[in-house]
């Protein structure tokens, strides 16, 4: 049985990297395919702040002894600017434009695919370890029961239409993608300079990762993702009923076993709150010196994160903010900013004590919060909450409207370039053709993670029934 066991092994890791490899190969075939297919020109995909041709304005008028922030051009990180700015000005004879930051692109989703593949790894050890000590033994062992989530979160992010064309449209989500994701791992290894790094990062590239703070304690102070507490409370009494200890101290010592689950522990945290501050004054140092001559940080502030929350660009994108703001009476503006803003922020409360079993979870909904209501949305987002999805394949294999959902997501892919088409270039339309696709797609997204948190909270349950059944024979 050993050999066949370990020729099946091998096959799937070799079944695995060939689409791996295959995703490359198809990332490059369309980087040279003639003007990339215009993709860094669409709204979807290239936004105020992820556009490569933004930054590498941005980075001409830096060259030329300018303010890069002047205007209404670049309104990215000065640190970005200085890592793929170079890039942008180095051309190679006959080869596309922008073929360095393309391979750069390239590079950060195989790499966002291998850690999400590492990450689901440490949820699946923990997920088949709660599962035995609840004594859910053949769903633990039965190896179809259990789906390698790793391979198909890794493959899933990969092969995302919107990882792809995120990737070969110029758009430096994938940067942005690979902090979000490098702090979630660091996270779930309980490697707090790792996790406050990617944290930093993120926030520094985006600031709405900022959010994801409270994921990242619980994933540091918890462990990973496991069953709700109570069911392995509610298993070590059923344990007790069934071999009564002689006294009290032998009951609580059974009760209170060193591998039970969800033990909070402080240490780590406060590592991370500690690296935290330390990446926080490093960047911000870069930051200073970069901006020194041109207004210092306060004007770096206002220029970058001041844009993202003020809502100034009202080009069309497939958020919904941009229709908004630019119907609603100014008296009003400053009211609904806080509005669609004030929403991220009330939902992370109730669903972190809800969800504070499932930290990894909660990050993913978390991220589907935010790029729903975000001010500039893109693709690249989407393919960030999307490829973690596939994190949870084995707990949310029962979830409902999974092909609505799938079929809302191509038709609104299909139809977006479309309506634009017919507003902005053939004239036959107007914005709320445009603007319909974008509710949908939010509408959509709502959907998604509304159906997700029951798929989730209907697992428990089911984990506990059994528990409870077990429980009343007993009585």
């Amino acid at each position: 049985m050993e050999p066949k066991e370990q020729s099946k092994e091998k096959k799937e890791k070799l079944w695995f990297w060939n689409w791996v490899i295959a995703s490359v190969i198809f990332r490059l075939v369309l980087i040279y395919f003639p003007k990339n297919l215009n993709l860094a020109s669409r709204p979807e995909v290239s936004t105020p702040l992820t556009s490569l041709r933004r930054l590498a304005e941005g980075y001409w008028l830096k060259q030329l002894s300018m303010y890069p922030y002047a205007g209404s051009m670049y309104h990215g990180s000065p640190l970005l600017l200085s890592l793929l700015g170079p890039l942008t000005v180095k051309r190679i004879e006959g080869q596309p434009d922008h073929l360095l930051c393309s391979l750069v692109f390239v590079i950060a989703d195989i790499v966002n695919a291998m850690l999400i593949r590492a990450t689901s790894q440490n949820l699946q050890m923990e997920y088949t370890r709660s599962l035995k000590l609840l004594d859910h033994v053949k769903l633990s062992e039965k190896p179809g029961k259990i789906i390698p989530s790793g391979d198909i979160a890794a493959l899933v992010y990969l092969w995302n239409p919107f990882t792809i064309v995120a990737c070969v449209g110029l758009s430096t989500s994938p940067i942005e993608n690979l902090a979000i994701i490098l702090s979630l791992y660091g996270a779930c290894k309980r490697q707090a300079p790792l996790a406050a790094f990617g944290w930093v990062i993120a926030t520094h590239l985006s600031l709405y990762p900022a959010i994801l703070i409270i994921p990242m304690i619980l994933l540091l102070g918890y462990g990973p993702d496991t069953p709700p507490r109570k069911l392995f409370l509610q298993r070590r009494n059923v344990e007790v009923g069934d071999n009564p200890p002689n006294d009290r101290c032998e009951r609580e010592e059974v009760v209170h076993r060193p591998e039970l689950p969800h033990v909070f522990s402080w240490r780590p945290v406060i590592h991370f709150l500690c690296w935290t501050s330390l990446w926080s004054v490093y960047v911000l140092v870069l930051c200073g010196i970069s901006v020194k001559q041109y207004g210092g940080l306060w004007e770096l502030f206002k220029r970058t994160y001041g844009f993202m929350l003020t809502v100034q660009d009202l080009s069309p994108n497939i958020g919904v903010l941009w229709y908004f703001f630019a119907e609603v009476f100014d008296f009003f503006r400053n009211f609904f900013l806080i509005v669609f803003h004030g929403n991220i922020l009330f939902m992370m409360l109730p669903l972190a004590i809800r969800l504070k079993h499932r930290p990894c979870f909660l990050a993913f909904v978390y991220i589907a919060i935010s790029s729903m209501l975000k001010s500039y949305p893109s693709v690249g987002d989407s393919a960030l909450y999307l490829g973690l999805l596939g994190l949870f394949v084995n707990e949310l294999a029962d979830m409902q409207f999974s092909f609505f959902l799938f079929c809302g997501y191509v038709g609104v892919s299909l139809l977006s370039p479309v309506m634009h088409n017919l507003w902005i270039w053939r004239g036959t339309g107007n914005a709320n053709f445009y603007f319909a696709t974008a509710m949908a797609y939010a509408c959509l997204q709502i959907i998604l993670v509304v159906e997700s948190v029951s798929a989730m909270l209907n697992h428990d349950r089911t984990l506990r029934k059994p528990l409870t059944e077990l429980q009343d024979g007993k009585n």
